[in-house]
């Protein structure tokens, strides 16, 4: 089939429940780039949703799984340890935020990941209630969906949710009502912390210390927004949670990887997560997925309470132990702050521009995760997103909010982040001078 054939075919056949940004077909992917079938090629800004951080088809991690593929395609977990999977804890453990941080369990998505923390969580503690964040992202499966407050649609409709999960704020101080309305006394940098506040209230209100297993947090919030959380705040919530005996789970599925320029974005503030979740970049694409706690937690579960047929994939974690070797081998971190530098500095000349910062509301992130909130009740996100297609460059929209995501690679050329910064900024210059592309098939979609 041509290209024209396969996009009907695709419209025809693929469940209409699946948003998506385009209807062209991917063809190939290299580097930092996209080939459609259509023979277009595209500066890729989203990395597949924050997966493919080495961009696509990395030699090494290409070359590992072709390899592995020729030895053993699937060592069922249940029956025998196999050996890329020791490797990849072995791999890992330096790479750890905390050296408590010692046992693993590979699944193969992130939002399978996130419910076997909260099995271990609610197990460990003999404790049934979770405590998550508004705006938050933990996955569509029935358990993570009941977790994630980032938009309704990812629940609407199938109720009854899983029971006993409360949420609370977010500190998102560009959206705070406190901080818009004191003048400038509270901001990012000198939180109200009000959201520890409300924490506490629920903590008395709603859902007993005693009844609590878990508060579940993206370090950095992941679909709600790119939001970092202002400086004290985590280490304050480690404080609530060692007080009250309730486990603290850093879910780190879209942060983590090397994405903010630390390894793991918890190590930003030098806290020390009870249960870490991860997915996404830890194979590069390769479906992989993680949680790591202390011996003494994970060890209290009987054996054949966690497992699953395709679990720690012997291919995909063949990969990860490949994409671990290449931070190192090719001094990754160093390259996502330098670009993630480059990348920040162009979003901030756009807002301090007298045209542009018209349509910019908020610019924030950390690394390469990094967003640009618009003005809102415009639309400008999904038009600065159409400016950005026409001109052969992929970026995401994200919140309920009016938010552009950029993610792109993390060791993308210094070349390739000028080209992506030059077609940014004119794509919010073209928009904020009033032209109206068509809107992009996001607005207003679920994507994650």
């Amino acid at each position: 089939m041509n290209a024209s054939a396969l996009v009907q075919f695709g419209t025809k056949h693929v469940a209409k429940g699946i948003g998506r940004l385009t209807t062209e077909v991917i063809e190939s992917g290299s580097g930092s780039y996209i080939t459609m079938a259509s023979g277009r090629k595209m500066l890729d800004f989203t990395t597949g949703i924050g997966v493919a951080n080495l961009g696509h088809c990395h030699p090494a991690v290409t070359k590992a799984a072709q390899t592995q593929i020729s030895k053993l395609v699937h060592g069922q977990v249940n029956i025998a340890f196999q050996k890329p999977y020791l490797d990849l804890i072995q791999s890992l453990l330096p790479l750890m935020p905390h050296k408590s941080l010692d046992t693993f369990f590979f699944w193969n998505s992130g939002a399978e990941a996130v419910e076997a923390a909260v099995k271990l969580a609610r197990h460990a503690t003999k404790k049934q209630n979770i405590i998550v964040m508004q705006g938050s992202y933990h996955g569509r499966t029935f358990g993570a969906m009941a977790m994630t407050r980032s938009k309704t649609i990812y629940s609407e409709g199938f109720a009854p949710l899983m029971p006993g999960v409360f949420s609370v704020p977010f500190p998102y101080c560009a959206q705070c009502s406190i901080a818009t309305h004191s003048a400038g006394k509270y901001n990012y940098e000198n939180c109200c912390m009000d959201p520890l506040l409300q924490l506490e209230l629920l903590l008395k209100r709603e859902s007993a210390t005693s009844d609590t297993a878990a508060i579940f947090i993206e370090p950095v919030l992941g679909e709600g927004g790119y939001v970092p959380p202002p400086p004290q705040y985590i280490a304050r919530l480690r404080e609530i949670c060692d007080k009250n005996n309730i486990l603290l789970v850093a879910d780190e599925v879209q942060c983590g990887f090397g994405r903010t320029g630390k390894m793991f974005a918890v190590e930003h503030w030098g806290i020390r997560p009870d249960i870490l979740v991860m997915a996404k970049g830890i194979a590069n694409g390769f479906p992989l997925s993680g949680i790591v706690s202390r011996k003494e937690l994970m060890d209290m579960q009987k054996p054949g309470t966690m497992g699953g047929t395709y679990a720690g994939n012997v291919v995909s974690c063949a990969a990860g132990v490949a994409v671990a070797k290449a931070f190192q081998d090719e001094k990754i971190l160093d390259n996502v702050n330098a670009r993630g530098a480059e990348l920040r500095a162009t979003l901030d000349a756009a807002k301090a521009d007298p045209k542009m910062g018209e349509i910019m509301y908020d610019v924030r992130g950390l690394g390469l995760m990094l967003a640009l909130e618009c003005t809102p009740g415009h639309g400008y996100a999904s038009k600065i997103q159409a400016k950005c297609m026409e001109k052969d460059m992929l970026v995401l929209t994200t919140s309920i909010y009016d938010t552009i995501r950029l993610i792109p690679p993390l060791n993308i050329t210094k070349e390739d982040m000028a080209k992506g910064c030059q077609i940014i900024k004119e794509a919010i210059e073209e928009v904020a001078a009033g032209k109206r592309p068509p809107e992009t098939r996001t607005r207003g979609q679920a994507l994650e």
